[in-house]
């Protein structure tokens, strides 16, 4: 291919132009690995609430990379010294970060694999035999800590992009934030990321925005409905599937319907590892359109109340909730749908939430004061500090099949 092809400028709905910089980053955005997020929704089942949501973990990856060039450019610019390879090796880091996502992103991170998806995508950068200084960022090994700060810290390129991205195609103005100051205000101390102190208040913006994103789209609780449905559909048909009965699927997912969650060594099964490069959202949702159909009562009205959204209906309790009225919701639900207590289990579930905003530990955001100390930003803000972003929420859902027509 000739060279000059390979300098593309993508034109994005939310930055404008953006550039990919070098030969080897438009060799791996070509990647198949890469290429596999166009098919994989970056917020999972949000658009059955927000119904633009429908854009992708290729676009965020992108996105993120974009944001990354800013942010080193602002460092080289107040002299922090950022070699060539480090450079290339922080940008391929974030473009590469979510490449071990599995379908509909963090719905169903742990049903194929029993690690995160930082792990998976740790194993995919070994496969395409990035850089050691790309890998070593990635991980948090590599000596210049900031590096990996702009890739997973409490404010990183990521963070700053998806919040930006989603709210933009959701229409949730509450996530908007100053992305562009918080990137001019990063600057580097002692080998640390910090921010200077005439941008606490768009960290303070930063940090709500992430708050009100998650409690009001993140973790909805129509958009957490469709999760565990979807869970509790792909359980049948993994119970069923294994019991011998033979359900429509791809061959990538019908291996995974058929195997017991990879624990161990799966870096070494070259199989496993391919069928799950090939595995994504469309992989789940022609299987459900056929399910609906299934003989099986049970499988039929799972994938039939998704593919059609008559979700579960959600409560939520901030504390937990008893078993016994657990019990009597489970005996209700058994008599209205004619189905054995046993298989309610798919029915009525409880799912408890947790979610900490910010936490000022030794890995919080740093402040450089104008007199050269450093600083957390809970230290310099009360609101960084008030209980409502640095307390810890919880909620419990429980779900049941009360469905929306």
């Amino acid at each position: 291919m000739d060279v000059q092809n390979k300098k593309k400028i993508i034109n994005d709905p939310v930055y404008g132009f953006i550039n990919i910089p070098n030969e080897e980053l438009f060799d791996i955005v070509q990647s198949s690995f890469v290429q596999r997020l166009r098919r994989i929704k970056q917020l999972g089942l949000s658009n059955l609430v927000y119904p633009g949501a429908e854009h992708s973990r290729f676009s965020h990856s992108l996105g993120a990379m974009h944001l990354m060039v800013q942010a080193l450019e602002v460092l080289r610019q107040k002299g922090v010294e950022i070699t060539e390879s480090e450079y290339n090796g922080a940008l391929i880091a974030i473009l590469l970060h979510d490449v071990g996502h599995s379908p509909f992103s963090h719905c169903l991170e742990h049903f194929f694999f029993d690690c995160s998806h930082e792990d998976l995508s740790y194993l995919f950068m070994q496969k395409l035999a990035v850089s050691e200084t790309a890998r070593q960022i990635f991980a948090g090994t590599y000596p210049k800590q900031f590096l990996h700060q702009l890739v997973s810290s409490q404010v990183d390129t990521d963070r700053l992009d998806y919040l930006t991205r989603d709210s933009f195609f959701t229409g949730v103005s509450e996530g908007v934030i100053g992305t562009e100051r918080i990137l001019k205000m990063f600057n580097v101390w002692g080998g640390e990321l910090m921010v200077d102190e005439k941008g606490v208040y768009s960290i303070e913006k930063f940090i709500i925005s992430r708050r009100l994103m998650y409690w009001q789209v993140y973790l909805h609780k129509t958009a957490v409905a469709a999760e565990e449905m979807l869970r509790a559909a792909l359980e049948r048909a993994k119970e069923l599937t294994r019991g011998g009965v033979r359900l429509f699927a791809s061959p990538q997912l019908e291996y995974f319907l058929r195997s017991e969650v990879q624990t161990s060594h799966f870096e070494e099964d070259e199989e496993c590892i391919n069928h799950f490069l090939n595995l994504n959202d469309s992989d789940i949702l022609c299987a459900l359109g056929v399910w609906q159909h299934s003989e099986d009562a049970v499988l039929s009205a799972l994938a039939g109340g998704f593919v059609n959204r008559r979700l579960f209906k959600a409560d939520i309790f901030e504390g937990n909730v008893s078993g016994e009225a657990l019990d009597d919701c489970r005996e209700q639900v058994a008599a209205q749908l004619h189905i054995p207590l046993e298989a309610t289990r798919y029915f009525v579930r409880r799912r408890f939430v947790s979610k900490e905003m910010y936490s000022a530990n030794a890995e919080g955001i740093k402040v450089q004061m104008p007199d050269g100390a450093i600083a957390d930003v809970s230290d310099v803000s009360h609101i960084v500090r008030g209980e409502a972003v640095t307390k810890e929420e919880g909620r419990t859902y429980v779900f049941h099949p009360e469905w929306k027509q």
